[in-house]
């Protein structure tokens, strides 16, 4: 006899945690570690960034109230399911221009969720009427394209664009050289990395990986799992260049 899952109420979905330098982690903590996005609150002075938004199963504006209280620019870090999902939700969406058609043309072979999303990714489910079997993301049309180089500016707090291509054609890194700060999305994180999705290209992935080796970074906040120090960084991208001949 099948069990049904247990459902969580909306309320209960996401959780938060505040850290240094401004910054709030976001998460949806019944999904398992590594489907979990990482979601990044950043507090600026004349505004904040949001840095991804989840799966979009429960509305990330009604239930964290944190991202409704000031002006928001809301930054993909890549167009995947877990990653853009409550992204129509906010009126300024930034994007690289390589994947600034698939966030306004989701579906679910281009976003990754027909390969992904199934009930066996949560340990609890998402409240009613959410079915894995008929989940998507909806269009979020780019408000903002960026581009390598660009910079995001808070008022005292301004982020570079890093094209970081390899996961994904459009991949971006964010870096705040003031603070030592990067946001890497899926590009490094202290997990398995992603490096065969049907849009994935491993040259390109191994310059994005030779490029952030030289960036002095002092804290990752990468697109899963717990972030970590400057020097597990360079030890991680030595470990990924050495296994990859580069």
């Amino acid at each position: 006899m099948e069990i049904e899952m247990q459902r969580i109420a909306p309320e209960n979905w996401y959780a938060t945690k505040r850290l240094d330098d401004d910054v709030t982690y976001i998460c949806e903590p019944f999904i398992q570690e590594f489907y979990r996005c990482n979601m990044w609150h950043v507090r600026g002075r004349d505004r904040d960034m949001l840095v991804d938004s989840g799966m979009g199963v429960v509305s990330l504006r009604e239930w964290v109230p944190l991202v409704t209280e000031r002006d928001l620019v809301a930054v993909a870090s890549h167009i995947h399911f877990d990653h853009i999902g409550c992204h129509h939700e906010f009126d300024c969406r930034a994007v690289h221009a390589a994947e600034a058609d698939l966030m306004a043309h989701p579906t679910r072979a281009n976003t990754l969720a027909d390969l992904y999303v199934k009930d066996e990714i949560f340990d609890a489910l998402p409240p009613e009427p959410y079915r894995s079997e008929s989940y998507s993301v909806k269009a979020a049309p780019a408000t903002r394209i960026l581009e390598d180089g660009d910079v995001i500016d808070l008022g005292d707090r301004v982020y570079e664009v890093i094209h970081t291509p390899g996961h994904s054609p459009g991949g971006i890194t964010l870096w705040e050289a003031k603070s030592g700060i990067m946001f890497s999305g899926d590009i490094i994180y202290d997990g398995p990395l992603i490096e065969d999705t049907y849009h994935s290209n491993i040259d390109d992935y191994i310059a994005s990986m030779e490029r952030l080796l030289d960036y002095p970074v002092r804290i990752v906040h990468g697109g899963h799992f717990p972030s970590f120090s400057g020097e597990r960084y360079r030890q991680l991208i030595r470990q990924w260049l050495d296994a990859h001949g580069a």
